[in-house]
């Protein structure tokens, strides 16, 4: 299942965030959970990641462990293709 993440850093993007969240990369690769994107963006949200995760509870705990230093919305993707112009039915 392919998951769209709007991510921004509740107190800025500090070294030991970053090294928390590379920590949690390693756990939500032995979960299954792909890196498909990662892109730093200007606006509302600091990082938008696109993965690909074998189903809603392990997005949902890959979520979980980053609440304590990130605001996430995490939004389910359905491939928009010739065979479905008008969306899933």
């Amino acid at each position: 299942m392919i998951f769209i993440i709007l991510v921004k850093f509740k107190k800025g993007l500090t070294r030991e965030v970053i090294a928390e969240n590379l920590r949690d990369f390693e756990i939500d690769k032995e979960a299954g959970v792909k890196q498909l994107g990662t892109y730093w963006t200007l606006g509302r949200y600091d990082t938008v990641a696109v993965i690909d995760a074998p189903n809603e509870k392990v997005a949902m705990n890959m979520v979980l462990r980053r609440m304590d230093r990130m605001d996430i919305e995490m939004l389910v993707a359905l491939p928009a293709n010739a065979k479905n112009p008008g969306g899933p039915a």
